[in-house]
């Protein structure tokens, strides 16, 4: 992501906080981190890890990705197996792209529906993932290619066989 200390990085899906460590050893205590998720459950997990850690540079925000108007001169964003869930990530995509400094970077870790298996296969992928909320139709989505859009470097790497990849999205 290339984050500095003392940078501004927003999680997308954040869950229970997973990747707050990794993302806070990057941008220090002067940074902010800011965790969105709709799901009060895992904010409430992600709350348990920032107290017992005691990290107050982070802010959680209970909302739908859809709707999260982000704050300006963002340094990151990143999305963990989170995006492709929201049928809008095309809009999420664009208004970070709005609010993002210089330099700042959108990384998206999501699932996608490999090329170069036959489909009785990738079916099967789908069935085991099912329980994430997984469907065949999700693994249809590109939001890579609205990277593309509104992000004037991309780079995009399949992971995990295919049935993942990682997209950075830059702005200059």
């Amino acid at each position: 992501m290339h984050l500095q200390p003392g940078g501004t990085v927003v999680e997308i899906g954040c869950g229970t906080g997973l990747n707050f460590q990794y993302l806070l050893n990057t941008i220090g205590r002067s940074g902010h981190l800011i965790g969105v998720d709709l799901t009060d459950a895992m904010l409430e997990k992600a709350k348990e890890r920032v107290e017992r850690n005691g990290w107050h540079n982070v802010t959680l925000v209970q909302a739908d990705a859809a709707t999260y108007s982000f704050p300006l001169n963002v340094n990151g964003v990143i999305s963990a197996f989170a995006l492709t869930l929201v049928p809008e990530y095309e809009m999420i995509i664009e208004r970070a792209a709005r609010a993002m400094a210089q330099q700042g970077r959108f990384v998206i870790l999501d699932l996608k529906k490999p090329d170069k298996y036959p489909l009785w296969l990738v079916r099967l992928g789908v069935l085991i993932t099912k329980p994430f909320g997984v469907s065949l139709d999700l693994m249809d989505r590109k939001p890579w290619e609205a990277l593309k859009r509104y992000f004037p470097s991309v780079s995009v790497q399949e992971v995990y066989g295919g049935f993942a990849y990682i997209a950075v999205g830059e702005k200059s």
